[in-house]
């Protein structure tokens, strides 16, 4: 059984850095497309970042040249890098995964979730 466990999260300043990680257990990460997700309080889930298994990357608009998405085999982890932290980044982050080999964005093409980690950006 596949099981995703985020970390990371926090309260920093505007311009601020934080690293998710993303502990992926039950099965060797590589096999599935990741992504990073987040809900802001009263609006939808929307897509952040995502890696496929053959390692292509892609960001959201909104975050390019801020946030990175990379993933360690030898660790089963899936990581994101943000820096440069504004406060429309404030929500609660997710990782993800999909069985399939495609990166996709729709939140209802993944099949298993974390519990998510919480990200406070302050003025």
């Amino acid at each position: 059984q596949v099981r995703l466990v985020e970390s990371g999260g926090g309260l920093v300043q505007t311009g601020g850095s934080l690293r998710l990680s993303c502990v992926f257990s039950g099965r060797t990460v590589y096999l599935y497309t990741m992504g990073w997700f987040r809900q802001a309080s009263g609006k939808e889930r929307e897509f952040v970042a995502g890696i496929s298994r053959s390692a292509d990357t892609t960001v959201r608009d909104s975050v390019k040249g801020r946030f990175t998405i990379s993933r360690d085999n030898a660790e089963n982890t899936v990581n994101l890098q943000m820096n440069n932290l504004k406060p429309e980044d404030t929500a609660v982050y997710y990782c993800a995964a999909r069985g399939g080999s495609t990166l996709v964005l729709d939140p209802n093409q993944y099949n298993t979730w974390g519990q998510g980690t919480q990200v406070s950006v302050s003025s």
